[in-house]
């Protein structure tokens, strides 16, 4: 294996999951120890950009594991949607998905995915990629469709589409990375696990 040092992954997203182990990238799991929505109230609060939003997360996530996991490389991940300068939720149901989904209709909007590592409690790599993707115009029967092809799939997704499953029904088209839109700048990510020594 070209990448075998081993890490722990600080998140809960299935789609990070996927996306690592498909490249068969050598970690485990361990859910983070932080109250990620706190903290994004506290930042919507004080006007922080979706953009440093999701960094914030990323580093939250990974430094609450590097404290119990001293000698481990540590890393979180975080995936925001900024619409016109807004961040987008997560939709809690199938209605709340309708109406996003609507919301997104005939629009740009960017994502943004951040890593951050930790090792040794210290912060040894950070990373924040953009995409800018443009929902096709879409009409009430489509949306209706759509969400009866996915179910309850779409409410794994912050912009309730899975680019890797049947988002590009949705999609116009994509500017930037397809492993950022999943929510993870691998390339940058790997780049920096070949050149990271544990020896630091």
């Amino acid at each position: 294996m070209f990448f075998n040092k081993k890490f722990i992954l600080a998140s809960n997203s299935k789609s990070r999951f996927y996306i690592l182990k498909k490249n068969r990238l050598n970690f485990f799991r361990v859910p983070p120890k932080c109250d990620e929505e706190l903290i994004k109230k506290q930042k919507i609060k004080e006007k922080i950009s979706p953009k440093k939003i999701s960094l914030c997360l990323a580093k939250n996530k990974a430094a609450s594991i590097s404290k119990k996991y001293y000698n481990y490389l540590v890393v979180g991940s975080d995936t925001t949607i900024d619409l016109n300068n807004k961040i987008i939720e997560k939709a809690k149901n199938i209605e709340e998905a309708k109406k996003k989904i609507k919301k997104l209709s005939g629009k740009k909007h960017k994502i943004y995915s951040s890593a951050a590592a930790y090792y040794k409690n210290k912060l040894v790599w950070k990373k924040t990629q953009q995409t800018t993707i443009k929902v096709r115009k879409l009409k009430k029967k489509e949306i209706n469709e759509y969400l009866k092809k996915t179910n309850k799939s779409v409410l794994f997704s912050v912009g309730c589409f899975q680019i890797e499953k049947e988002g590009p029904n949705i999609i116009e088209n994509i500017k930037g990375d397809f492993f950022n839109v999943m929510g993870f700048p691998l390339f940058p990510f790997l780049l920096f696990l070949k050149n990271f020594s544990m020896e630091k």
